[in-house]
């Protein structure tokens, strides 16, 4: 049996996870790994639009990591939870040897699920994997964005979309790091894409989908910190997601 992969685990809706440092969600007893908003192509999405070009290596660097989260815990379902591609077009802009890498990860489990986002309404279905609005397995449901609805009525859902980062000062210092959201009934995962940026966890967006008090498990270079939210420090204004 693998031995968990390094990380903090924690309760939500009665489901033991555990938050991996690289912003992967890892559910032991289903054997489950999580990610969200990969954002493939970014960066040649960026670079086909603008004057400031961006290296376009955030794809390889993205599908990197997600193969070392892979390795780690060899999972039985992988679930991308949407926005995967960063736009309709992203598969046509794609390296050959990227794609062959989704084509191997997809390979490599019994399931693979893609989750639609808003930035990937029809994600492809050339390279594996199945594709679906949201899964529901044991007490929790996964689907891209949450749901602005009465919170009694979202118990046990895992979401992405939001981006979410926790803004601290240390020292003096500011600092910004990618983080989980949770108040133990619903969960947000930090974007997973080597170019995502990040909405401050403190944003009326992300503040208004939970109960008073929640928390942050901010993503640090050798551990994992469960923060209040209520510590934070929040933005004059919002960042793009």
């Amino acid at each position: 049996m693998n031995s968990p992969p390094p990380g903090l685990e924690f309760d939500l809706n009665g489901e033991r996870l555990i938050a991996c440092r690289d912003g992967s969600l890892w559910w032991p007893a289903a054997r489950l790994l999580v990610v969200t908003d990969l954002h493939l192509e970014k960066g040649s999405w960026y670079g086909s639009r603008t004057a400031q070009a961006l290296p376009p290596y955030d794809t390889r660097a993205t599908l990197a990591s997600l193969r070392r989260a892979i390795e780690a815990t060899r999972p039985a379902i992988v679930v991308c939870l949407g926005d995967s591609f960063h736009d309709a077009d992203a598969e046509a802009r794609i390296a050959a040897e990227d794609a062959a890498t989704i084509v191997d990860l997809t390979g490599r489990v019994e399931d693979w699920l893609w989750i639609v986002g808003n930035h990937d309404p029809r994600p492809p279905r050339q390279w594996g994997g199945s594709v679906s609005h949201e899964l529901a397995l044991g007490r929790v449901v996964f689907r891209h964005e949450a749901l602005r609805a009465p919170l009694l009525d979202v118990a046990g859902e895992i979401s992405g979309h939001y981006h979410p980062v926790a803004a601290l000062t240390v020292r003096g210092r500011g600092l910004r790091r990618r983080c989980f959201a949770t108040d133990g009934k619903r969960l947000i995962l930090p974007s997973y894409g080597a170019y995502t940026g990040g909405l401050n966890a403190r944003d009326p967006a992300i503040a208004s989908l939970f109960a008073p008090g929640y928390d942050v498990l901010a993503l640090g270079s050798a551990s994992i910190h469960r923060l209040p939210s209520a510590i934070l420090r929040p933005d004059a204004r919002a960042a793009s997601i």
